[in-house]
């Protein structure tokens, strides 16, 4: 991996994989609260973090995370209501959201929806913190995090934090947090799990860097956390 930074891997097996992001993702939430009384968070979307967020809303987190103080962002979202199958939010609001006592205020939903997405993203910009305090991101088989996919001019981004993109896949319409933010992000957590993932994770972790392919690159300084399968081509073990 010479020339790339090394992230911290963790490979746990299938089912304890949400165990142990949940208990990431809880640390690392108390340890803001402590010590400066708030914290911003940004949630993945997808299938894999469903367990993960219903972990956080049984106990032990559930009681121990002071949800009061604590602000949620989302990394992404397709462009249907927030009611749709198909959202982010939807599915974070079912496993954890609904189920902790976080003010509804305090929760920040990417408004994809909305015709006007430049003004919708714009509008995201101006609730978005300067820098997060902890950030999950998923990937995808293509190397994918968040809605930034292989070639998407969204990848060159310095300046606009949330823009409109469009991806392969249907819902494709969607916004995104942009590179500035990963970079910014205190505590960057990365999640992959499936044989699918194996080769992207591999590519990704070996270099050479580059994010135009592999966006999920821009996520090397933080941990991550693999299921065996993911894993596969990278080895086994905690380092």
């Amino acid at each position: 991996m010479t020339g790339i930074a090394t992230p911290r891997l963790v490979v746990e097996e299938t089912g304890r994989l949400a165990d142990a992001v949940a208990e990431w993702l809880a640390t690392a939430m108390m340890d803001d609260l402590r010590e400066h009384g708030r914290c911003a968070v940004a949630l993945a979307g997808g299938h894999t973090p469903r367990p993960v967020y219903e972990r956080l809303a049984a106990a032990p987190w559930s009681s121990r995370v002071d949800w009061r103080s604590v602000d949620v962002f989302f990394g992404d979202e397709r462009a249907v209501p927030p009611d749709d199958p198909a959202s982010n939010y939807l599915m974070a609001a079912t496993a954890l959201l609904g189920r902790v006592p976080i003010p509804a205020g305090r929760v920040h939903r990417l408004e994809a929806e909305r015709p006007d997405r430049d003004a919708a993203a714009r509008d995201y910009e101006r609730v978005l913190p300067d820098r997060l305090d902890v950030l999950l991101l998923g990937m995808g088989a293509d190397g994918h995090t968040a809605s930034l996919f292989p070639g998407s001019a969204a990848l060159d981004e310095r300046v606009r934090r949330v823009l409109p993109v469009t991806g392969p896949a249907r819902p494709a319409e969607r916004l995104t947090i942009t590179p500035p933010v990963i970079a910014a992000a205190r505590r960057v957590a990365v999640m992959a799990g499936g044989a699918d993932k194996a080769g992207a994770v591999a590519r990704a972790l070996r270099g050479p860097m580059r994010p135009h392919e592999l966006p999920v690159q821009l996520a090397l300084g933080g941990v991550w956390f693999l299921d065996p399968a993911a894993g596969a081509q990278v080895g086994r073990g905690t380092t």
